[in-house]
């Protein structure tokens, strides 16, 4: 089950991330990013944080501790900026928080160079990604972490940032339990994942039993308020049903058609050449920052 802390300092709001989480202190000694009920993003990006966290988690893949973090609005009183105190103040109660994982780096396209991962490794995080539709896993914005980047143990990657899979619970009347999404230009696309052998070692451990245990996890109130369902346990069974649906039907949705390195090379040289034409001629000498971080940002903590 998961755990429950309670914030008691307020560290900072992370402003790159769309929905800005902030870092908090909590009760238990841990620092945690909190992702909070009442952004743009709503409750259902909450409901995929948890269902695809733990579902990593149960798969064996890495992925930070999440908590439940209870938040009072005056620990952080300090805030400047109103729209985040709006937030905020919207958010009192019962939130999300991820383990913060101190010193990780991003799996920039730079990083990615230098970072071996290995073809199977690979194929089980895409696996995941296509079963869950977790379509925000690219080039440009893996949302993967390296960790850690210092002392003795090797550095891994680890999963972050699940929000905006499940795309499916956003119209539950298009639901297809069968239906393939575009993988081409996944994060680790360029590691020749073996999803084919993820799929065999994966697909029989997603059991019914394993997912009703992980939707159990979910808050009533976060699903409650669907409008396609009656009862939260109604929504509950929704999930389990489509994603159990979706693993019988991984033939259909297995991704396996992924660009080669020297294929993606191109396709970036081409993209940074549409993007220039478009741009005033002093811009024209500037490079293309498009889908980097910011030097400038702090990478001690994941970002939502």
């Amino acid at each position: 089950m998961l755990r429950h802390v309670t914030a008691v300092r307020y560290v900072k709001p992370l402003r790159s991330g769309g929905s800005v989480p902030a870092v908090v202190e909590a009760d238990d000694l841990g620092a945690y990013v909190v992702k909070f009920t009442g952004s743009a993003q709503g409750r259902k990006a909450l409901v995929a944080e948890i269902v695809v966290g733990e579902l990593a988690r149960a798969l064996g893949l890495r992925f930070p501790e999440l908590v439940m973090v209870g938040f009072d609005p005056a620990i952080a009183d300090s805030e400047p900026h109103q729209e985040v105190r709006d937030l905020h103040a919207a958010s009192a109660g019962l939130n999300l928080g991820m383990d913060c994982l101190p010193g990780a780096r991003d799996f920039t396209p730079e990083v990615a160079k230098a970072f071996p991962v290995d073809p199977l490794e690979a194929g089980r995080i895409v696996w995941l990604d296509a079963l869950t539709v977790n379509v925000d896993r690219t080039v440009h914005s893996s949302n993967l972490m390296v960790w850690p980047t210092s002392g003795t143990v090797p550095p891994r990657l680890w999963l972050i940032d699940h929000g905006a899979a499940l795309v499916f619970h956003h119209r539950w009347d298009g639901a297809d339990p069968a239906k393939a999404y575009d993988f081409r230009h996944h994060a680790l696309g360029r590691y020749a994942p073996d999803v084919r052998a993820a799929d065999a070692e994966l697909a029989p451990r997603v059991t019914g039993e394993l997912l009703r245990e992980i939707l159990a996890e979910v808050p009533d109130a976060w699903l409650a308020d669907d409008p396609a369902f009656a009862t939260a346990d109604d929504a509950r069974t929704a999930y389990v049903d489509h994603l159990h649906a979706r693993v019988k039907a991984s033939a259909a949705w297995l991704p396996t058609d992924f660009p080669t390195r020297e294929e993606l090379a191109a396709e970036e040289v081409l993209r940074a050449a549409k993007t220039r034409q478009g741009r005033p001629d002093w811009l024209k000498r500037v490079p293309d920052l498009h889908g980097k971080p910011a030097a400038e940002q702090d990478w001690s903590v994941h970002l939502g």
